[in-house]
């Protein structure tokens, strides 16, 4: 239980978005100035790190939240939306930097499953976020290994693997079903396949 634990809250959804930016800069052949490099990882960072523990913290502290799980669908509604809107404004904002394109339909990606998943709370459906969260990082590096022909093999299979490891301790948890981790994972890697599908026949 305890193991669990530290999965879900080591691995919490808002983690994912600097992962994948690491990994990102790790990788990429280097084409844009390092003063680039760390303004961009820094804004990342505050927006979709710190902005959005300030904001748990604030939601706790008006009792719209009980946790920083979000268990409950209606808990979810509000943060869900807060969370779209971060996502577009730094994907919208990667974007029309021009240099890291691929990037920002990293984000694109996870705006639009997070507003699928608002959509799916409507009709009393819950999705894992967690799930949403390693899916979507995993589609994300498909097409990045294959724009920039890396090979990232051990990457995938790493993150195959944690996958296991966060489906488990959230069904472990009871945070979850069945259903809703599989709901989220396929709404987490979709989400990123139609996002560069459309960038990629435009």
């Amino acid at each position: 239980m305890k193991f669990s634990k530290f999965i879900s809250y080591f691995f919490h959804p808002i983690n994912f978005p600097i992962i994948g930016a690491l990994i990102y800069f790790l990788f990429i052949p280097k084409h844009i100035f390092k003063v680039q490099e760390h303004t961009i990882l820094t804004v990342i960072f505050i927006g979709s790190y710190v902005f959005p523990i300030v904001l748990l913290f604030m939601l706790k502290s008006l009792k719209m939240i009980t946790n920083f799980q979000i268990a409950t669908i209606e808990e979810r509604k509000f943060p869900t939306t807060l969370f779209f809107g971060i996502c577009a404004i730094i994907g919208n904002w990667l974007f029309k930097t021009t240099v890291v394109d691929l990037l920002a339909l990293f984000y694109f990606g996870y705006g639009l499953a997070i507003a699928l998943t608002y959509i799916l709370l409507h009709i009393e459906i819950k999705s894992s976020l967690h799930s949403i969260g390693i899916s979507g990082l995993i589609g994300f590096l498909m097409y990045f290994s294959y724009s920039f022909k890396i090979n990232l093999i051990l990457i995938f299979i790493v993150l195959f693997i944690l996958s296991g490891f966060i489906i488990s301790s959230r069904l472990t948890l009871k945070a979850h079903t069945v259903k809703e981790v599989t709901i989220g994972y396929f709404l987490g890697f979709i989400s990123q396949a139609i996002v560069f599908g459309i960038y990629y026949i435009m």
